[in-house]
């Protein structure tokens, strides 16, 4: 077999036939991202192949710079000021040496999907594949709303602040039918949640301003939450966002948590119960909210950010300096908030993404004991940054699979900041079809390819249409 040739990763001729007669043609519904909609909106050529590969735009790419540095590349070609096509050959040699690794994979289907490169990308053959890429990102093809178009991409959901004007949004609705996608904001309040971090009442002032509610106490940040979820709610929104690096399930009287905030509004310390108590309360009125809206309400949970301090006070968070968290009962205090949450009927749609696959049979047996009301009303997510791999991708149909009802299940996201993640969906596409194929093949479900076609093919896209209603 020859590298990524038309049938990697289909071990079966069932597997072969699912893929490329049913998965590999359908839309995409991408309703989780980091893409900036500023970029979309402004819709710029990039100058050269660095700036989407390896530093996109506001952003980077910090998978690639993880293994860069693994590599040995100076910091001057990662995040520094180094020159363009350096970085370019420095990221061809790390390339070079990730036999095994998904980003292997993952570049050299970019590079056959967008720029039809069918070379191996290595050191001798990266002048080659610079100068033919560099020349196609100059044509329209190669402007961010063609790739997201040409991808075959329906739907695009954001990243976005609660306090956010949603300037870009608002301009690129009125420009829908000639982009032919829809971008979406999706709320995500992390700086609502940092009630530790500094700055937290300068935030607390923007919310207030933009919702024109006067925050005084935590009913009035709730008060502002609601508007801000009508405001995003006009504007498409139908999913909120929550990361939680840590959790414990601890509630709190008004009193008690009017008194936290305005600690945190000063600055002043915070004990880790008081954090606890403001975080719980928040989720509750959180989750509240979205099954008021009918929102979808995501949950990335046990990740350990910034652990270089030296490098996050250089070049900040992000930056590929994270690490799997290791709470071990964080799905047990989970558990405990949506218990509370199901006496007042006030669990909405959820997908739970946990970054420590410990924790996916614990969450995968909890959400069966809140299903009901609509099919698969919680889910386990797909396989999520460092399990974001064939094998990783595996584990979560397979448990998925045994614990629920997979055939419900929303799919794939790129949870990317490039232009060029699209074939991400097409590598778990082919993944699906070989779980299902494998399947088959060992006799445990009926070898009827119509009916298993029509499974990848809900899998792949129309489960998210049907359950996240965005094409309503």
């Amino acid at each position: 077999m020859s590298l990524l040739d038309n049938d990697f990763l289909l071990g079966n001729e069932t597997a072969k036939t699912l893929f490329h007669d049913y998965a590999s043609k359908m839309p995409i519904i991408d309703f989780h991202c980091h893409l900036n909609p500023e970029e979309i909106y402004e819709n710029k050529n990039y100058p050269n192949i660095t700036r989407i590969w390896l530093n996109e735009g506001t952003y980077g790419d910090h998978y690639k710079w993880r293994l860069m540095r693994a590599n040995g590349v100076d910091e001057s070609y990662i995040t520094g000021d180094g020159d363009e096509y350096k970085k370019f050959v420095e990221w061809a040699k790390t390339i070079e040496n990730s036999y095994g690794n998904p980003l292997y994979e993952w570049t050299h289907l970019e590079l056959r999907r967008f720029f039809h490169i069918d070379e191996e990308f290595t050191q001798e053959f990266a002048p080659k594949i610079w100068d033919k890429t560099n020349q196609l990102l100059q044509t329209d093809a190669f402007k961010p709303r063609n790739l997201i178009k040409n991808s075959n991409v329906q739907v695009v959901c954001t990243t976005d602040d609660p306090a956010s004007d949603l300037k870009y949004h608002k301009l690129l609705k009125k420009e829908e039918a000639q982009s032919g996608f829809k971008t979406l904001p999706a709320m995500r309040p992390d700086k609502l949640i940092q009630i530790d971090r500094d700055g937290f009442g300068e935030y607390l002032k923007t919310l207030s301003d933009v919702s024109n509610v006067d925050i005084n106490s935590f009913a009035d940040i709730i008060k502002a939450l609601h508007q801000r979820f009508e405001f995003f709610n006009d504007m498409g929104g139908r999913l909120s966002d929550h990361s939680l690096l840590t959790y414990h399930f601890n509630e709190a009287s008004e009193d008690e948590l009017n008194a936290i905030v305005r600690k945190g509004v000063a600055n002043d310390s915070l004990s880790q119960t008081e954090i606890d108590k403001y975080l719980t309360m928040l989720l509750e009125n959180l989750m509240a909210l979205n099954t008021e809206f009918n929102w979808t309400m995501q949950f990335h949970i046990n990740s350990s950010r910034d652990l270089n301090r030296p490098m996050f006070d250089k070049i900040g968070p992000d930056t590929g300096y994270d690490a799997v968290g290791t709470q071990a009962d964080i799905v047990a205090h989970i558990t405990k908030l949506y218990t509370k949450m199901q006496d007042t009927n006030q669990v909405p749609k959820t997908i739970f993404y946990s970054l420590n696959s410990n924790d996916w049979m614990q969450l995968a047996t909890m959400m069966g004991c809140f299903q009901g009301g609509t099919v698969q009303k919680l889910q386990l997510g797909a396989g999520w940054w460092f399990n974001d791999t064939a094998e990783g991708m595996d584990d979560q149909l397979r448990i998925f699979a045994q614990e629920s009802l997979l055939p419900h299940f929303v799919g794939m996201l790129t949870d990317s900041r490039s232009f060029l993640s699209y074939p991400r969906h097409e590598y778990f596409r082919r993944v699906l079809c070989n779980f299902y194929g494998k399947l088959a093949e060992q006799g445990r479900v009926p070898d009827n390819i119509e009916k298993l076609g029509k499974i990848v093919q809900d899998i792949s896209y129309n489960n998210a249409k049907n359950y996240f209603g965005f094409l309503d």
